[in-house]
């Protein structure tokens, strides 16, 4: 159905929509599909986009809008999957994507005569089977090792013909004479006996362990039986081989384990989503995804519809979906579980600190290969969350220190760009204070420091932290407006206990998020002025005491 101008005629065409579970396809004046969405109820979904109160990034959308083609389905779930598919079909300009895996590789049992098992980072379409992606290298490797220890398969790129071997045209080479191939291109291994080989193969890969170990076990038995303790033993080194491989994949102490395992958070423009297949206990495919918001999507919104997608990609068909909330649209067939405590909660744990580590990572490599950018965002960050019209470039914080009212010292320390510059760093003997008075020798340093600030034509600080709470900022703004730099620098203190930032004339502190790269800012230049300090406390004292016992 076509969308005009005209109003009146805009609402007859939305009132006509079902109000039914469904999927809705938004095209462009060209037909092209430019974003498709799933419904409880279509006709109130779609009539959401066409109301004043729509981001600005909508908007967009919405104007490029000319027609809306709808779809029936029986239930939200079926509306998911449809949904799903249909992304994947128009690849629609405003749906969130999964961000391309391709640099990741995979395993390859290839389309041929004895399929050779090999890794890869080009994905296909010859027939052949693919398995992965591995972003763990290490992890592909180690199955990789495995497979080449158990099973005797080839890597030759001989191109093998029934009718070539039959005719004795290929020679064993040296794999097989030290006993890592069995020689299927001159006749000594049938196709019978190598796809028995390729199909514990998938079940490796696949983590179906136990029945591999199982089938082992019968065979080392049977042979000992006979007294066949040689042909024993090769199958007990092989299980040995196969318990070494399971140990290192291992996550879980239950071996009956067989979940999935999501994770999410997200920033203004991304949400990162980790993913790990576990079976049998043992942790057998594991990534973190990165996916652009479009339309700021919410973090269950872009984990629902990529729920699907994640778990085709890497051929799972677990029963059961452990997550760090329930999900607004649930699959059919599979059970969401929030776990509190036991295994299931130690695997949400593991995914969510992979996770964690994901998004360090990233930001290493952003500040290693753009660090003026990677601070630029930081500064940026700061200045919101902080009320401030300039970026904190340079950042002076004070902290005092005494035990039991003696030797009385204050540090302060400086941080450019959010990160130390020990050449400012400054130490402060209390003069004018007698006795523990913090908020007093609070008052002295900061005057001491900017009046020397002033008098040399120094650079003064956009940002200054004072390590306490209410009391102590007032003491510093006392000594500012004596110096008539009360309104030109941004003032406030961190409360040690509960991490609440405190401005002045404000009874309520701030608390930001656990997270927040502001207060992880905050945090680090505190603990550091606590160091500095702390450092000339001791030396102080030490050298007190050393002058009482000469005294003596």
């Amino acid at each position: 159905m076509l969308l005009k101008d005209d109003t009146k005629q805009l609402r007859t065409i939305l009132k006509s929509l079902p109000d039914s579970p469904g999927v809705y396809l938004y095209s462009d004046e060209n037909g092209e599909v430019i974003y498709v969405g799933k419904a409880k109820s279509l006709k109130k979904r779609v009539a959401q986009y066409f109301n004043k109160d729509i981001s600005g990034k909508t908007k967009v959308l919405v104007s490029k809008i000319v027609s809306v083609r709808t779809i029936v389905v029986n239930n939200e779930a079926d509306a998911l999957l449809l949904e799903n598919n249909l992304i994947k079909q128009y690849l629609p300009r405003y749906n969130v994507m999964l961000k391309d895996d391709k640099t990741y590789p995979w395993i390859c049992i290839k389309n041929e005569l004895f399929p050779r098992v090999v890794k890869t980072r080009k994905k296909i379409n010859d027939g052949s089977e693919y398995f992965g992606p591995y972003p763990s290298v290490r992890m592909l490797n180690t199955l990789m090792d495995t497979i080449e220890k158990l099973y005797k398969l080839r890597s030759c790129n001989l191109k093998l013909t029934r009718e070539n071997i039959k005719k004795g045209k290929y020679s064993v080479c040296l794999k097989n004479h030290i006993g890592k191939c069995a020689g299927p291109c001159a006749g000594l291994q049938s196709e019978e006996d190598y796809n028995q080989s390729l199909k514990n193969v998938r079940k490796i890969i696949n983590g179906d362990i136990s029945s591999i170990m199982k089938e082992l076990e019968h065979s080392m038995y049977e042979h000992a039986d006979k007294l066949e303790f040689e042909q024993a033993q090769v199958y007990k080194e092989k299980i040995d081989i196969l318990r070494n491989y399971q140990s290192k994949s291992m996550v879980a102490a239950n071996k009956d384990l067989n979940v999935d395992v999501f994770t999410v958070t997200s920033d203004k423009s991304t949400v990162y989503i980790n993913y790990m297949r576990v079976v049998e206990g043992a942790l057998i495919y594991a990534n973190t995804f990165e996916v652009k918001k479009v339309l700021d999507e919410s973090e269950d919104e872009v984990l629902t519809l990529m729920i699907p997608q994640i778990r085709e990609q890497s051929d799972s068909n677990s029963k059961e979906i452990i997550m760090q909330f329930q999900p607004s649209i649930q699959l059919d067939g599979i059970k969401y579980t929030v776990p509190k405590g036991g295994d299931k909660k130690n695997l949400l744990d593991l995914s969510e600190r992979n996770l964690k580590y994901y998004l360090l990572e990233q930001e290493k490599r952003k500040s290693l290969v753009d660090p003026e950018r990677h601070t630029k965002r930081i500064m940026q960050t700061m200045m919101t969350d902080l009320r401030m019209n300039v970026e904190p470039r340079k950042i002076e914080c004070f902290d005092n220190s005494n035990i039991q009212g003696t030797d009385a010292v204050s540090a302060m320390v400086c941080f450019i760009d959010g990160k130390p510059a020990k050449k400012e760093y400054r130490h402060y003997n209390i003069k004018t204070v007698e006795g523990p008075n913090d908020f007093a020798s609070m008052e002295e340093v900061v005057y001491r420091r900017y009046k020397r600030v002033l008098d040399e034509g120094l650079d003064m600080p956009q940002l200054i932290v004072i390590d306490g709470g209410k009391g102590q900022v007032s003491s510093a703004l006392k000594s500012l407006e004596k110096l008539d730099l009360r309104n030109k620098v941004t003032v406030i203190g961190i409360a040690e206990r509960l991490e609440g930032i405190f401005f002045p004339g404000d009874e309520i502190p701030l608390y930001l998020n656990k997270n927040s790269e502001t207060l992880k800012v905050i945090q680090q230049i505190r603990d550091e002025a606590h160091r500095f300090g702390i450092t000339h406390h001791r030396n102080k004292r030490s050298k007190s005491m050393l002058g009482k016992k000469s005294d003596k």
